[in-house]
């Protein structure tokens, strides 16, 4: 048989079927037994607002921010609608985190006005949690406690096990917890305010691929109103209904996925900013 002849042959409709066979014949020999048992652990990640969001949300008007001698924000107005889960992406992360702290008044705009609709409650994932570990004695128990309108023991250690924090690990300081463990701390206390506004400035950083789908799937199914920073294509893609985005202070504002907007609306909101 010349070289031409082995090739054919390899590639022989009858070759094909012997291997197919053969590899059939292993995967019978295999029991559910022995297949590896994943390793994966996923935190348990669901958001329930106490009381549904009404039609006036957040009416945020010709608001405006300088810092460090650069204006950041420059007269940024939108309305938020019942149902939006806004993303906010891009590059300028100042500007984003600027403006999540004016929604929740922990920084003054240098203009303009934020108003909250009276039916709306708001919980806000900070990118930088270090106020709330800094030189904190307490330990997972304790420091979930004071976030928590079920004070036994019982319940936290129960809420903290579905975070992954099993057996004595709920009694470490939280001043040594790691990144990712902080985090888990941190939308612990949002899932615990029952609020039906969420704010999340870079909710990812730090965490594992499991946290990461369990935060995602745990937007998705919320039923109130996101407003999210990610640099994560598919949380966002997955999760916003509505793209906002900073370029030189002014406001992108776009309804659509994330995938339209990067496919040519935000070509298109660009040309009309600069217009």
């Amino acid at each position: 048989m010349n070289a031409l002849d082995r090739v054919i042959a390899a590639v022989s409709p009858q070759t094909a079927v012997k291997r197919a066979t053969a590899r059939r014949k292993l995967l019978d020999k295999l029991t559910v037994e022995e297949m590896p048992a994943s390793s994966r652990r996923y935190p348990w990640v669901a958001f329930s607002p106490d009381r549904e969001v009404g039609k006036d949300i957040l009416f945020v008007t010709d608001v405006s921010k300088t810092i460090d001698g650069v204006k950041v924000l420059d007269k940024v107005s939108f309305i938020v609608g019942h149902g939006d889960k806004i993303a906010f992406v891009g590059d300028n992360e100042n500007a984003q985190t600027a403006l999540f702290q004016i929604l929740t008044g922990e920084l003054e705009p240098d203009e303009g006005t934020v108003k909250w609709g009276q039916t709306a409650t708001f919980s806000y994932f900070p990118k930088d949690n270090t106020k709330f570990f800094k030189d904190c004695d307490d330990n997972l128990v304790e420091w979930l406690r004071q976030w928590s309108s079920d004070p036994h023991e019982a319940y936290l250690r129960g809420f903290l096990g579905r975070m992954l924090f099993s057996g004595d690990e709920v009694y470490k300081p939280v001043k040594v917890l790691s990144g990712c463990e902080k985090v888990r701390c941190m939308l612990s206390r949002m899932m615990l305010s029952g609020a039906n506004v969420l704010l999340l400035d870079q909710p990812t950083n730090h965490l594992d691929l499991e946290s990461i789908t369990a935060v995602n799937n745990g937007l998705i199914d919320f039923k109130g109103v996101v407003l999210f920073a990610s640099h994560d294509h598919e949380f966002v893609q997955t999760i916003a209904n509505r793209v906002m985005e900073f370029v030189d202070g002014k406001l992108i504002d776009k309804m659509c996925t994330y995938d339209a907007y990067i496919a040519g609306a935000r070509e298109e909101m660009l040309a009309r900013l600069n217009g």
